[in-house]
């Protein structure tokens, strides 16, 4: 099968990209060229930003079409005009963001979906990003027709993560002793291995008809205690604790979830952590157990750390609120 991948050299794309070549496809990339440039030598890459494509950049014809970086209704737009129909089977990479709130634990995929204020907004923000993702699927359905697959990923984790959300949890408890886990402890949480969302996608391609598919595990109630407890049992020294603090005491002192990644206390989206994934494993989605993925995350991060962003918790603020919360 011959494929088409917009945006396949960071991390979602870096491991379809890598999915693809494995199942033996002909993979095209259509990237801007500033990362995976040295990667995927068997791949053919096209060098473009997609909100100017080149005339006849894209005169090739593919079976299918992978678009990971669509953020906007006109890009979606304009690949389709570049492809001329030319593109096959089209995939997008949505986000349970899509959904307005609340969802409530175990919603499918027919919830429903966010709007737009101003359907001329451009900026993606915390406040627009699940609505253009909205807007960019319809757009899909129609330039693309009935076969179009539309996938709505929750936190998406494992080897090559850039954003470190998860991986701030494993480096963190992979360093043992008392442990800050910011409360409530029974918060819902969900999250995809970027590599079995990969190899998932690429299946999808095998199946007939379109379809849209939340790429989430497990399946609720797993909760934020659950999460840290399995990074505890994987990575964690002997010795290793969890001291739970209570959310209003972190945020009366500025923490936010820029600071403490997943932590969902303040977050007003927060149920949308709690997906029904069963239409996804019927179709095949099949998540390797957790505690694999805590570990080769590890492994991944000491072979290629990468430097905290600057709002993260750092050890000795850690140690200074854990000191003031068992004072209180």
């Amino acid at each position: 099968m011959r494929i088409l991948i917009v945006g396949g050299t960071r991390f979602v794309g870096r491991h379809i990209t890598e999915a693809a070549i494995a199942a033996g496809h002909e993979v095209t990339l259509l990237h801007r060229g500033q990362t995976g440039g040295d990667l995927f030598p068997a791949a053919t890459h096209l060098l473009a930003d997609r909100n100017a494509l080149p005339d006849g950049l894209l005169a090739g014809e593919w079976d299918a079409t992978i678009d990971v970086s669509g953020y906007l209704p006109r890009q979606v737009d304009g690949l389709a005009d570049a492809l001329g129909g030319r593109g096959g089977r089209y995939v997008y990479i949505s986000s349970v963001s899509a959904y307005a709130v609340p969802a409530g634990p175990g919603f499918s995929e027919d919830s429903p979906l966010l709007e737009l204020d101003d359907p001329d907004v451009e900026e993606v923000t915390d406040a627009t990003y699940g609505p253009l993702k909205v807007a960019c699927e319809r757009v899909a359905e129609q330039r693309f027709g009935t076969s179009t697959l539309i996938v709505r990923p929750t936190y998406v984790v494992g080897p090559h993560d850039h954003l470190s959300r998860f991986t701030f949890w494993v480096e963190r408890v992979a360093r043992g002793g008392e442990v800050l886990a910011p409360g409530p402890r029974d918060a819902a949480i969900q999250v995809i291995d970027a590599r079995d969302m990969a190899d998932w996608t690429i299946r999808l391609l095998g199946r007939p008809g379109g379809g849209v598919f939340h790429a989430v595990s497990p399946a609720p109630p797993f909760s934020f205690a659950d999460l840290l407890e399995a990074m505890v049992a994987e990575v964690g020294p002997p010795g290793t604790t969890l001291t739970w603090v209570d959310a209003d005491f972190l945020g009366e002192r500025g923490l936010t979830d820029e600071s403490l990644p997943l932590w969902s206390a303040f977050d007003p989206t927060a149920g949308l952590n709690a997906a029904d994934p069963a239409a996804a494993f019927a179709a095949g989605l099949s998540p390797r157990p957790l505690r694999q993925t805590v570990r080769e995350t590890y492994e991944d991060a000491l072979r290629h750390p990468l430097p905290p962003p600057a709002a993260r918790l750092t050890a000795e603020q850690e140690t200074s609120l854990l000191a003031e919360w068992h004072r209180r």
